[in-house]
């Protein structure tokens, strides 16, 4: 696998980067990564991965737009409410870069659909705030001997952290059994999520480049509020 003049010129900025350079762009374009939501989280992460050149991008999500998703799900306008997020995601993508390979999955997860698509990806990224959907993703991350990198926001705040990363703990592990509430309570201010779901993006590019240190043992916090950053041990 080569990178074409014409993949080389759209991803200078990377290229040039030292200790980066051609060969991590390659390493990007054999990359193939599972994003499980296209909503807050999601848009922002699909929309870096993409740029980037992730060679394969599934995107997961049974969703159709609504009204309350444009205030943060920024891939969606007021004239396509009703309809299927990953279609219109996938739409706008091969639009954005030819060379990404966009698969679409109009579903919600689950246990068998998992088993199905999981083998194909090298990671998975969960942007859902279904905690059903969390506990499904780490479950079958395990199963599937791939990492899984998990962000959650609310309000003003929100975390991330990647799970099942050679030896690190699981998603279960750090949060317990599963609560019995089927989602995350609350709102959350549009900005948060583009902020978080940036820093998931860049989490995929480390371990796929296998560039500086991966944010597994940790669980990293943000607080919009008051602009603090936390890194607690896991």
């Amino acid at each position: 696998m080569t990178l074409s003049e014409e993949e080389k010129e759209r991803y200078s900025r990377h290229i040039r980067i030292e200790n980066f350079g051609e060969e991590s762009q390659l390493k990007l374009k054999k990359g193939r990564v599972l994003v499980i939501g296209a909503g807050g989280l999601g848009c922002p992460v699909i929309q870096y991965l993409v740029a980037a050149g992730i060679g394969q991008i599934g995107i997961v999500d049974g969703d159709t737009v609504s009204l309350s998703n444009l205030q943060r799900q920024i891939l969606y306008s007021e004239n396509e409410i009703g309809q299927s997020k990953v279609e219109i995601a996938a739409s706008k993508m091969d639009d954005l870069n030819k060379f990404v390979d966009i698969k679409t999955y109009n579903e919600f997860l689950t246990s068998e659909s998992a088993d199905t698509i999981f083998p194909n990806y090298d990671l998975v990224v969960g942007c859902t705030d279904s905690y059903g959907t969390r506990y499904l993703i780490d479950k079958k991350s395990i199963e599937h001997n791939i990492p899984f990198i998990h962000g959650a926001i609310f309000e003003f705040e929100g975390q991330l952290s990647v799970f099942n990363y050679k030896g690190s703990p699981s998603y279960a592990d750090i949060f317990g059994a599963q609560p019995a509430e089927l989602s995350a309570p609350g709102g959350v201010v549009g900005a948060i999520p583009g902020i978080i779901g940036s820093l998931m993006a860049m989490e995929v590019i480390k371990i796929l480049t296998e560039q500086g240190t991966v944010l597994s043992n940790k669980l990293f916090l943000y607080n919009g509020l008051k602009n603090t950053f936390t890194h607690i041990n896991i």
